[in-house]
């Protein structure tokens, strides 16, 4: 299968957060379900390092590396047969390139926005510090952790399986159109978070309806090592013929 984009995912932080399903329900493209942990909806504030971009397998100059950060939830799909598929659904990805961008808005109908961002990794003896920042309404916004230098991997059924182990993603390009892709990577390992600190404006940033987060306190934080990421061409249109209620 063709790979849109490749890419390396390097220290992918998670921010979790549990939110009442009702606001996410005007996010959610149809033909999907949300996809609970335990009964409990959550959604994510992910940092994350772009490294070595590739599209159609061609390098981009100048802008092949690159902070992300966004806001995603979680949903599955049940196919004949009883076959789920488990994804996430962005809210909003923000990157510091217009071009970068424009690319994925463009060609996907996603919803990707440009603001400068900057990172800093430090690694010591035993541990490491990992911060993503980005600027918005002229203050640095930022997530960052100090994490164990070791990883190891997650534990089935654990929430940091969950999280980190959906590898469908959903995009609503209509009111009852939805589209499909697909990610491929290995299962990632995770390092012991030893501290965190979060300073982000939920409700400048993606919309009062994630005003609630400002006074919210994550579930749990979590950063994976990552790796090599792959990001099929190919994207499977789910149309119906109703609307979500």
């Amino acid at each position: 299968m063709a790979l849109f984009l490749k890419a390396n995912w390097d220290n992918i932080i998670m921010a979790n957060y549990e939110i009442d399903p009702e606001i996410l329900t005007p996010f959610l493209p149809n033909g999907v379900d949300l996809d609970l942990y335990k009964g409990k909806c959550f959604v994510s504030l992910v940092g994350f390092m772009f490294k070595n971009t590739k599209l159609f397998n061609v390098p981009i100059p100048y802008f092949g590396n690159f902070e992300e950060i966004n806001l995603r939830f979680y949903v599955k799909r049940t196919e004949e047969n009883n076959i789920i598929k488990r994804g996430v659904v962005f809210i909003n990805e923000t990157i510091p390139y217009p071009i970068v961008a424009w690319v994925a808005n463009k060609l996907y109908n996603e919803h990707y926005t440009v603001v400068p961002t900057k990172h800093e990794i430090i690694i010591e003896k035993s541990s490491k510090k990992v911060k993503f920042e980005w600027l918005l309404n002229k203050k640095w916004n930022s997530i960052a952790v100090t994490a164990s230098n070791t990883s190891e991997k997650m534990k089935q059924n654990s929430l940091e399986s969950f999280i980190y182990e959906h590898y469908f993603g959903y995009t609503k390009t209509a009111d009852n159109k939805t589209e499909e892709y697909q990610l491929q990577h290995p299962s990632w390992k995770i390092s012991e978070v030893l501290d965190y600190q979060i300073d982000c404006d939920f409700e400048a940033m993606y919309g009062k309806s994630f005003s609630v987060l400002n006074q919210t306190e994550p579930e749990a934080v979590f950063i994976a090592d990552g790796s090599a990421v792959g990001i099929e061409w190919k994207r499977t249109k789910i149309k119906l013929d109703y609307e979500r209620c």
